[in-house]
Parts: structure tokens; sequence; C-alpha cells
């Protein structure tokens, strides 16, 4: 059998072999993961923030080149952004920045996206605030992640029954 390579463009390839901030760091302010290996994708990111910027951020990631691609440009995009402009970065821009993304990889999109606003909350969550521009409900995309990995504890249990 024969499997037709997706159709990545050069920058989301080159994200993929060289991966920008790759690994954790200490000091991170912040660890939030997103995604299940047991569904196939996650990232780890580690958040360091500096007067309400993103002073570094850098990941882990288990999954396929989009999934790796889109965190490490992602962790680029952001720098030195401050916090605000970091949460609203939508999984529709990575994936036109990186030259799109096949249809069944914009999950990869949306677990990026997911994982650094879970990073963003717990950064807030942990010093007691709230910032007007958070939104008390999560949003579609850290419902996703979460939704990933719910079914991939679900079926996890099933396979162990």
């Amino acid at each position: 059998m024969s499997r037709t390579p997706l159709p990545y463009s050069q920058v989301l390839l080159d994200h993929f072999r060289n991966p920008r901030n790759l690994g954790p760091f200490e000091g991170a302010d912040v660890v939030a993961k997103a995604g299940s290996p047991a569904c196939g994708d996650m990232i780890t990111f580690y958040l360091k923030v500096a007067d309400g910027a993103v002073e570094r951020l850098t990941f882990e990631s288990y999954g396929c080149a989009a999934n790796i691609g889109t965190a490490s440009y992602l962790t680029e995009l952001v720098a030195g952004h401050p916090l605000e402009e970091a949460w609203k970065v939508s999984w529709k821009r990575l994936s036109d920045d990186l030259g799109g993304l096949p249809k069944v990889k914009f999950h990869c999109g949306i677990l990026a996206v997911g994982a650094l606003q879970r990073a963003i909350r717990e950064y807030y969550r942990a010093r007691g605030e709230a910032p007007a521009w958070i939104p008390a409900e999560l949003t579609e995309e850290e419902k996703n992640a979460q939704e990933e990995e719910e079914l991939a504890g679900s079926l996890e249990h099933k396979l162990h029954k």
C-alpha cells in the first residue's frame, strides 16, 4: 500500500525539520499540556512572562509534522508580544502563515492555539487575576483540546476493559 504525502508548505516543513524553541527550560511560569499521545498529538508549552508579555515560549511535541510545525511557528510568532495579543492568535492565522494546513490537519493548529490559551489562562489563574479579555468560558480552541483529551481517555479506558 502506498501513502500519498500530505501537501505541506516549505515553511511548515522547515519548522518540522528544524523546530524552534524546542524543549523545556528551568524557571517557566507555566507548563501547560494539550492533547493526548493516545490520539496521536500532544503539545506541552513552557511559558515565561515578563512585564505582561511572552518572554519565552518553548514546546515539546508528540505528533505529526503539522503538530510540530504549528507549535514551533507559534513560539516564534508570539515571542515578545503582550499576553493579550498572544491570546488572540487564531489557528486560521497559523494555517495561513504556514502556507495552509491540509483539512485533516486543522486540528494541529487548533491544538497549538488551545495549548497556548490554556497556558495563558493558567498563568493568570495562578496569580488570582482575571483580565477582562480572557473569557470566563473556554474558547473553542480550548474546548477542542479538552475534547481530544477526553476522547483519548475514553478510548484508552475501553481498551483496558
